[in-house]
């Protein structure tokens, strides 16, 4: 059986806040103790993983300087966060928490965030239907569940108003939460960015920027001060 999806810990129509007990492989107990000063409570885990995430975000807009309407892409494993293999131990709180940050975070700045979803639905997106039609992107029908897109991208399918999947986006920056490799849905070309810590609760952490292709060899100039100074006879 492919468990690298989230499987579910509960059914209903909606993600609500579920105990960080449930879940197929377990508890989060002392196996688990996460970096960053999270303890291992579920309210020091919940209250660890936004306030590190919202450190890292800064970090990563502080890198990549995104300006209003640009996108952002999230690829997240709340499995991972707890110190549990990826798909094991699903938790809709875990992934409230990162959805909530994220989309704080997004609103202060005016930026668009699409929230990947895990294999089984071929990595598809979380966006606004008003993003879709903006950006053009094509939508496909599924709506994500912890056992086929994952906590995440469930929890965002609710947050957002009138949230469609789409097929692929091509983001100006990410932030990958748990390995679950978002390159695929950033613009060329993507420069690593390091944030203030490497892990989210048990989770390996990795961030990237984008810039435009360097066009025109040895003769083109990349900055706009040596441009003016080219002009000025510099």
């Amino acid at each position: 059986m492919d468990n690298t999806c989230d499987e579910p810990i509960s059914t209903g129509s909606a993600p609500m806040s579920a105990d960080l007990t449930s879940g197929a492989a377990g508890a989060v107990d002392g196996a688990s103790a996460v970096a960053n000063g999270v303890g291992t409570s579920v309210a020091d885990l919940l209250s660890g993983v936004s306030h590190t995430l919202r450190g890292l975000l800064d970090d990563l807009q502080a890198a990549a300087n995104l300006r209003p309407g640009q996108m952002v892409v999230v690829g997240a494993s709340s499995s991972e966060v707890q110190g549990q293999r990826i798909g094991t131990a699903t938790s809709l709180a875990v992934g409230e928490a990162i959805v909530d940050t994220v989309l704080a975070w997004a609103t202060e700045l005016g930026l668009t965030v699409a929230f990947q979803c895990c294999e089984h639905l071929n990595r598809a997106l979380v966006v606004s239907r008003s993003t879709a039609v903006a950006r053009n992107l094509e939508e496909v029908s599924a709506v994500p569940v912890p056992g086929a897109g994952g906590a995440v991208a469930a929890t965002a399918y609710f947050r957002l108003e009138d949230a469609c999947l789409v097929r692929a986006v091509q983001a100006d920056a990410g932030i990958d939460i748990g390995d679950t490799f978002i390159g695929m849905h950033l613009k060329p070309v993507v420069v690593p960015v390091r944030g203030r810590t490497r892990e989210l609760g048990a989770a390996h952490v990795t961030m990237a920027r984008t810039r435009p292709p360097l066009i025109g060899g040895a003769r083109a100039v990349y900055d706009v001060e040596t441009a003016r100074q080219r002009l000025q006879g510099v």
